[in-house]
């Protein structure tokens, strides 16, 4: 299962979604579905834009967390 943690990205540098939406130019929405884990998919253009604003690597926003079978 792969997690999103762009809540505890965003609390360590005391910005709101609505300061990140602004400035990646991707949907309010959008970026709360990510945040809550229920999105499906990421853009690879939306994953590069929020590890520039938030200076990070992808592996900062996503975690692999086995699945046991």
């Amino acid at each position: 299962m792969i997690e999103i943690t762009l809540e505890a990205q965003l609390a360590a540098r005391g910005m709101t979604l609505t300061e990140l939406a602004a400035a990646v130019g991707v949907t309010i929405a959008n970026l709360s579905i990510l945040k809550t884990g229920k999105a499906r998919a990421v853009r690879f253009s939306t994953l590069a834009k929020l590890c520039d604003v938030l200076a990070c690597q992808p592996g900062d926003l996503l975690v692999y967390t086995p699945v046991d079978a």
